[in-house]
């Protein structure tokens, strides 16, 4: 009995640290697939910011990030002013203090709630 109350707080912590860390890598990989739907949706030549954020908002909102506070942002600002060829490249943020789960807290070896997770794509503007 000794031996379980003195082991049971460090199995406690690892369990909930490998649940808080794998909670981490599904929102990163969700974080970046969400940038590479919106860099898809931006390279058409007919592409509008309102297809990106859509985009974006559909696959976060599918992955129940909604509430996130997530941000978006796009190089150009204005896709619709990139020309044929160019760069496109989608940037999206989210805040692991509105995103994660917290088993842990930070001060005993969880993930800081400062933690930004960002996800980017970059790829070209194709034509009409």
């Amino acid at each position: 009995m000794l031996e379980f109350v003195l082991v049971i707080p460090i199995l406690a912590m690892l369990s909930f640290g490998i649940v808080d860390y794998g909670y981490y890598f599904y929102v990163k990989n969700t974080v970046q697939g969400a940038a590479q739907a919106g860099a898809r949706a931006a390279i058409p030549g007919t592409a509008l910011q309102s297809d990106v954020t859509t985009s974006v908002s559909n696959i976060l909102n599918a992955a129940g990030l909604q509430n996130s506070g997530y941000t978006l942002t796009t190089s150009p600002a204005d896709i619709t002013t990139a020309s044929v060829g160019s760069t496109v490249t989608v940037t999206v943020k989210v805040n692991w203090s509105s995103a994660g789960l917290h088993t842990l807290s930070s001060g005993y070896g969880g993930i800081s709630n400062g933690k930004i997770i960002t996800g980017a794509a970059s790829m070209r503007k194709e034509s009409n």
